[in-house]
């Protein structure tokens, strides 16, 4: 494995902002209504093309971060292995917890293509669920995979990597929680009065009153 260069890491982080961009702007309030308003009923298969694209762009990103990957500067060894297998498993746990809560057809986009109306909220009744996981941080999915991508050996390009992504998934929850006030208005306001989005600070603090 041949040793990257500055300039790789350069080039893996805006290849990892430019995606992170375009997943972003793809999935804005302006481009869907304005795809909706123009696409007509073709606009039910526009979460699974979003979908496609999203994996196969990425898949540029993490094919060329392996291209540049080189020896880890951080391992999980010794008493960290215990650490990185409770944050693994932690990951894993509300992993599967949010798709408890989530409704996996319409999260690809199959149930907009078989009803013909696509919900913000990617919950099993499409309205807002603050039950479960969900009345303990507002993105499980988020924090697990904070959990996940940092729970691993680490050498320069995958710290790079992490950091763009992790930047993103808090950026993404704020620009997705603004989308999910503009539909469910003062209900889901309440709902982050009451739940911490990532940290269950909120919910420990109600935890240790009772």
């Amino acid at each position: 494995m041949e040793p990257s260069n500055f300039t790789d890491h350069v080039v893996l982080a805006l290849l990892a902002a430019g995606w992170c961009f375009l997943h972003s702007a793809l999935i804005s309030v302006k481009v869907t209504e304005y795809l909706s308003q123009h696409l007509g009923a073709h606009y039910r298969f526009y979460r699974l093309f979003f979908n496609s694209f999203a994996i196969l762009s990425l898949a540029v990103v993490i094919i060329y971060q392996q291209l540049i990957k080189t020896t880890p500067v951080f391992d999980w060894e010794g008493y960290l292995r215990t650490i990185q297998v409770v944050l693994i498993g932690l990951g894993l746990v509300l992993f599967v917890l949010g798709a408890g809560k989530y409704d996996a057809r319409r999260f690809l986009g199959l149930s907009q293509i078989r009803d013909g109306v696509s919900s913000k909220a990617m919950t099993q009744s499409g309205e807002l669920d603050t039950s479960g996981i969900l009345g303990v941080i507002r993105h499980p999915w988020y924090l697990s995979l904070l959990l996940i991508i940092w729970a691993r050996h680490l050498d320069v390009s995958g710290i790079v990597l992490n950091a763009v992504f992790s930047a993103y998934l808090v950026i993404g929850a704020y620009l997705e929680e603004k989308k999910l006030v503009r539909e469910f208005g003062e209900l889901y306001r309440d709902y982050q009065e009451r739940v911490s989005m990532l940290l269950p600070i909120k919910w420990l603090r109600g935890s240790l009153k009772r």
